[in-house]
């Protein structure tokens, strides 16, 4: 795991565009990680939700392909085979009612490999970004520049989200991931609550921010994240 210095976003002009000569702040720019050109193209032509959520099944779809391409690291023979998680996440589309996961097929061995994820925080029933923007957002995150993203974010009773609060603040501070990941961020987060202090290293008034700050989570979303941060 290599250090990651994120800079700080540029102010920019209202009337300023993206490098694609699309609207700065706009979801349908907000191609960063899919490799796939058909997917770009797709993602452009879709709505503000639809876009965010077609970006994040095509990292996962990414981070999965990895995982089975580099076999089972337990017995270091097996191939592994699809055995996806069901799942009913609150906050995204009814279409993520999977989590890939994959199993070896080797008698003796049959270990489950589960890759990280951009869109689910382990087994929390919200889907992820929905725990970060609506936690940060009542931490103080400015909200202005967050215009296109609210409009994907559900409406969370406050006793949900004060629970959250005190899951990052106590129990995800106190993570192996989080002490080993921490480290590699230069220069360290401010000294703020989390996950307002990563939504201001990550700049996520763009899409682009905010899919990068869920790829650096998503080792956290399996059951073996220190070793996923030491890759």
């Amino acid at each position: 795991f290599t250090p990651v210095a994120v800079s700080s976003p540029a102010k920019k002009c209202p009337n300023s565009r993206s490098p694609r000569g699309l609207p700065r702040g706009d979801l349908s720019f907000a191609i960063l990680g899919v490799k796939h050109k058909g997917a770009k193209n797709a993602c452009r032509r879709q709505p503000a939700d639809q876009c965010l959520y077609r970006l994040l099944e095509n990292v996962d779809a990414q981070l999965a392909q990895a995982v089975q391409q580099r076999g089972c690291v337990f017995c270091l023979e097996g191939t592994l085979h699809r055995a996806d998680y069901e799942r009913k996440p609150r906050g995204g589309p009814e279409s993520w009612d999977s989590r890939h996961s994959f199993c070896c097929d080797q008698d003796g061995c049959r270990r489950r490999h589960t890759p990280p994820s951009v869109r689910f925080l382990g087994p929390k029933v919200y889907v992820g970004f929905v725990m970060v923007l609506k936690t940060a957002l009542h931490q103080g995150l400015n909200a202005a520049p967050l215009a296109q993203l609210r409009l994907v974010l559900p409406e969370i009773d406050r006793r949900t989200v004060q629970r959250w609060r005190q899951w990052w603040e106590e129990h995800f501070v106190a993570s192996a991931f989080w002490k080993a990941a921490q480290a590699c961020l230069i220069p360290p987060v401010r000294p703020v609550p989390l996950p307002l202090g990563l939504c201001e290293r990550f700049p996520i008034d763009t899409p682009d921010g905010l899919v990068n700050l869920l790829r650096w989570l998503s080792p956290s979303s399996t059951g073996c994240a220190v070793a996923e941060v030491a890759m």
